[in-house]
């Protein structure tokens, strides 16, 4: 079983605008167990950011970074990277609805991913639910990502809840993307009766939901996720 247990810092968005307000979230999560962060953006200097992390134990092992930076300032992309201690360079989704626009998006992201692997970075994408709708009447644009994202110089960050409301199959998706993935995020997913009597659903904490977390995991391992992040 892993020994680090991470946190994708968008859960504790509200507390990351102001660097003394991070500082004693930063704290926090060290004190409940966290040694991994995966990032959501940064809205101070970014070599305090680091600085505040590492005071408290916590490595950053990936990030949700700006698009238009990966794709248009890779230098200085990169040279912050360095100082955030981690080679996961990434997107938190991009959002297209044609297979043009897939694929346009396709080639910037794999002319961009044969730049940083030449520095050893590798670009990450992270799903959400929207890739699993259908783009053609046959394929989605999540076919489209895993048939033509360059394997070697990109992975995938899977998530169990968008891969639960996008209707796949979590366990079978992870054995699909063996190889690919160095990053799980951990979040569950329900169904909630809403003010107007109609069944919806929510992400929700872990084991508040329907996702069957000892299959999820056991795959996980199975296939070598490095990093477990907890959302």
């Amino acid at each position: 079983m892993f020994q680090n247990l991470g946190v994708q810092l968008y859960t504790i968005r509200d507390y990351m605008k102001d660097p003394e307000i991070a500082d004693v979230a930063f704290a926090k999560l060290a004190h409940l167990g966290y040694t991994e962060a995966h990032t959501a953006g940064c809205e101070f200097d970014p070599a305090l950011f680091a600085e505040l992390l590492k005071k408290h134990g916590i490595r950053i092992i990936g990030t949700h970074y700006d698009v238009n930076e990966i794709l248009n300032n890779p230098e200085k992309t990169m040279e912050i990277h360095r100082m955030w201690g981690t080679k996961n360079v990434g997107i938190g989704g991009f959002f297209r609805s044609t297979v043009a626009e897939i694929r346009e998006f396709i080639d910037n992201y794999n002319r961009a991913a044969e730049i940083y692997s030449r520095e050893g970075f590798r670009l990450t994408y992270h799903h959400h639910h929207y890739e699993f709708a259908r783009v053609d009447g046959y394929r989605t644009m999540m076919d489209l990502l895993v048939d033509e994202l360059d394997p070697v110089n990109t992975s995938f960050v899977a998530d169990t809840c968008w891969l639960s409301a996008g209707g796949a199959d979590v366990c079978e998706w992870l054995e699909k993307l063996r190889g690919r993935i160095d990053i799980l995020h951990l979040k569950d997913i329900k169904p909630y009766y809403d003010d107007n009597g109609k069944v919806t659903q929510t992400m929700t904490e872990i084991g508040n939901g329907n996702i069957y977390w000892d299959g999820v995991l056991e795959t996980a391992e199975k296939i070598g996720v490095k990093h477990y992040i907890v959302e």
